[in-house]
Parts: C-alpha cells; sequence; structure tokens
C-alpha cells in the first residue's frame, strides 16, 4: 500500500529538521500553557476576582456607614484612586454576556460575601454590580481591565516565538551540516574511480570527519585498484600479442600440403582471440580523455557513417553545440549499434535534445528480459551462452559502453522498444551543453 503523498517526509534535511522542532515547539508550548494555567493563570485569575470582590463588599460597606455629607467626597476618592463608581440611582443596565470565566469568578465571590445571588452588568466600559447593604441598595462600577487574561494569546505568542527560534536554529545548524554533506555528495557524484580526485576536506563535526576520511580511504583505494587493474590486464595483453603473432608467422610457414580449412580456423581463432584481447584492454583502461566541444549534428553523422552503412538517424530538435569526449562517445555509439545489428539485425538511432541530450540505439530484435537489463553490462555476461564470435561475441561491447559512460558522467539504460525488441539510450545532462555565442554574451 503506497503511502499518500501528503504523508510523506520532507525530502531535504532543512524541512526535516524543521517539521521535528515544530512540533516540538508545539508540544512544549502546549505543556507550558497547560501548566502555566493550572498553577499560574487559575490561581491569579481567582485572587484577583476575590480582591474585586473585597474591594467592591468593602468599599458598598463604608458608603453606608458614613454620614450623608462625607459620601461625595468618599465617592470621589474611590473613582480616583481605584477607578471604582459608588451610586445610590439604580438603572437597568444589560447583563454581562455569559460563559467569560473571570465575570463567573466575580459573580461567585460577590455572591459568597453578600450571601445572596449578585449578577454583573456592562455599561459605560465598566461593570457594574447591584451591592445590598444595610438596607441600601447601591450600584458599584469598576474597571473591566482585569479580565483582559488570554491564555489562547499566550499561547500563540509562545508557539510563534519558538518556532522562529527554532528554525533560526536548524537554519544554521543545517546550513552548517549541509555544506561539507552537499560536497560529499558532489564528490561522490563525480567520483569515476580515476586518479587525481579531490579530496574532501577532514574537517568540521567527529561524524562529518569520520565520513570524509572513509571516503577518501576508499576513493585512494578504488583508484588504485583500476590503475592496477589497468596495468595488468596492459601487460598481459602486450605479452599475449607476442605469441599470437609467432602464431601467425606458423601458420604462414605451415608446409602446402596442410589442408586449407584447418589453416582457416586456425586463423579465425587466432582472430577472435586478438579482438578479445583488444575488447579486454579496451575495459580495462577506460578512458581518460578530454573532452571538446563539437557541432553534435555534424559529428553524430561521422561516428554512424564510420559504425555502419544504413543507420538511419531522426532528430527531435536541434542539439547544437557538445561538450564531450569524441573517441568515447563514439566507441559507446559504435558497440550499440555493433549490439543492436547483431542481436536485432537492423538499428535506427533516434536523437532527442530539448533539455538533456538522449540518444536513443533502436532494434527489432526479440528484446531483453527485464531482469537481465542491467547484468548485460557486466563483463562477459552474454544472453547466448554460445561463446561463437557471430551469435555470442566477446561480452565486454556492453561493459566497456557502460565504464565509458560512468568515466564521462553519462546514463546509460536498457529498455523495450516502442515496437518491441531493445531502445538502448545514452543520456548527456544538459551542464555538457556548450552555449552559443548569443547565451555567452
Amino acid at each position: 500500500m503506497r503511502r499518500p503523498e501528503a504523508l510523506k517526509p520532507p525530502s531535504t534535511l532543512l524541512a526535516r529538521i524543521n517539521l521535528v522542532h515544530a512540533a516540538s515547539a508545539t508540544v512544549i508550548a502546549l505543556t507550558s500553557i497547560a501548566a502555566l494555567a493550572v498553577f499560574v493563570i487559575r490561581p491569579i485569575e481567582d485572587r484577583s476576582a476575590d480582591d474585586e470582590a473585597g474591594l467592591v463588599v468593602l468599599s458598598a460597606q463604608t458608603w453606608v456607614e458614613l454620614p450623608p455629607q462625607a459620601r461625595l467626597y468618599f465617592e470621589i476618592e474611590m473613582l480616583q484612586a481605584h477607578d471604582l463608581v459608588i451610586t445610590a440611582d439604580i438603572r437597568e443596565l444589560p447583563a454581562v454576556t455569559p460563559g467569560t470565566r473571570f465575570h463567573d469568578l466575580l459573580e461567585a465571590k460577590l455572591s459568597e460575601r453578600l450571601g445572596e445571588p449578585v449578577g454583573l452588568m456592562a455599561s459605560d466600559d465598566l461593570l457594574w454590580a447591584n451591592i445590598p447593604m444595610g438596607g441600601h441598595l447601591l450600584q458599584v462600577g469598576f474597571s473591566a481591565k482585569r479580565e483582559d487574561v488570554r491564555p489562547l494569546y499566550v499561547l500563540a505568542v509562545v508557539v510563534v516565538v519558538a518556532a522562529a527560534l527554532f528554525a533560526v536554529g536548524s537554519a544554521y545548524l543545517v546550513r552548517r551540516m549541509a555544506r561539507p554533506l552537499s560536497k560529499a555528495a558532489a564528490a561522490v557524484k563525480s567520483f569515476r574511480g580515476t586518479q587525481g580526485f579531490e579530496a574532501l576536506p577532514e574537517e568540521g563535526p567527529t561524524e562529518l570527519v569520520a565520513l570524509a576520511t572513509s571516503f577518501n580511504a576508499m576513493a585512494r583505494d578504488v583508484s588504485e585498484l583500476l590503475a592496477n587493474r589497468t596495468t595488468l590486464l596492459a601487460g598481459v595483453s602486450h605479452d599475449l600479442r607476442t605469441p599470437l603473432t609467432r602464431m601467425r608467422f606458423a601458420l604462414e610457414l605451415l608446409p602446402d600440403d596442410v589442408p586449407g580449412d584447418l589453416v582457416e580456423r586456425f586463423e579465425r581463432n587466432l582472430a577472435a582471440m586478438d579482438e578479445l584481447i583488444a575488447n579486454a584492454l579496451r575495459f580495462a583502461r577506460g578512458t581518460r580523455e578530454p573532452s571538446r566541444v563539437v557541432d553534435f549534428r555534424e559529428y553524430l553523422g561521422g561516428v554512424v557513417s564510420a559504425a555502419g552503412d544504413n543507420v538511419p538517424v531522426r532528430w527531435h530538435g536541434e542539439p547544437g553545440h557538445w561538450n564531450i569526449a569524441t573517441d568515447a562517445f563514439r566507441r559507446v555509439v559504435a558497440n550499440l549499434v555493433q549490439n543492436a545489428q547483431q542481436h536485432g539485425g537492423i538499428a535506427r538511432l533516434v536523437v532527442e535534445s530539448a533539455t538533456d541530450l538522449v540518444v536513443h540505439v533502436v532494434d527489432c530484435g526479440p528484446g531483453i528480459p527485464t531482469a537481465d537489463r542491467e547484468r548485460v553490462f557486466q563483463p562477459f555476461y552474454r544472453l547466448d551462452a554460445s561463446r561463437q564470435p557471430a551469435t555470442g561475441g566477446s561480452g565486454l561491447g556492453l561493459a566497456i559502453v557502460h565504464q565509458l559512460c560512468q568515466a564521462h558522467g553519462w546514463r546509460v539504460r536498457i529498455d523495450s522498444g516502442p515496437q518491441g525488441g531493445v531502445d538502448a539510450s545514452v543520456t548527456m545532462p544538459r551542464e555538457s551543453r556548450a552555449p552559443t555565442v548569443r547565451e555567452a554574451r
């Protein structure tokens, strides 16, 4: 069962760390707000409502106990000092909207102190309560500012600030981590097993130093292994060609009474051995050929002419100029065309240049099973069990193609052709395209 796209984790390291930090910040903020509400905000609200109720009841009680001529001065004093309005003129005022915690607490505290239910009203930006005291009914108004305790606002502020801090911190950390990781990824991608690779700097955190050290050691070992293999096979090839030459001389010196068909079989075997040695040497050496800029349409025309007669080419787009290793690419195309003609009977080329440059070599043969499409690039692996050159070949043609493509950063793959058979494609990345004069300007 495939995972829905929306549930897939982010692809970049920065996005993943930010996601983890965002979840962590949310949990921390929710926990902090819950603890703040239970242990700080709720007790403060309760204390504030009790203090407000006590001040209202005490002010009403004092007003009742004062002589009538002193009550006006007391009202002025309470208004100036405590924003408290006391009046014996009772007005019909609208009740406050129910559901506010502070209002509910204040009504409960007033009712508790007075021994009877007391409701709150709202008018003139004040809260009002009718207070029965000493045979009088007073209407007391007081400021509503103490109700502005907003836990959700606190939660929003904490989440936003925490998320911003986490984002800045993770961006800084990821940038410091991603830079050496990007260098390591680029080095791994560009490493072709040749000498002279650019070693990664062994600096930074311990894990990155270990990664760089391991990669540098591996790259040196692989480079030395390939160099030793090239030297070994080149020496073996040179040493084998000497006895082959002697065997040819011996064939020329055979008496005339030796049957001609026997001599012909020996000559064919010697030619096959010579071709096998040549292919093995090409496979071992790969290529260190430098690239150069060519007009690809003109260049491919020469490659196709040299690869074989009657190989049609169909163009999709104008390729322009590309920076390629010409001899290596010629060998790749020649081997693919030869393989197509050998097993498919006929070969044709299709060139696409919309973004990357893709050269398809298509045949109409029996095709290659999906399970074998990667294996055919291995040395000496053949679908045909025969070892006859006319049917099985040497088993190195596609291996040479694969190694040359790896050495120059090209991609080779085998798919089914549009009408059956094989579609062997070589893709040259867009970065290899040479800019035109207009683009260079």
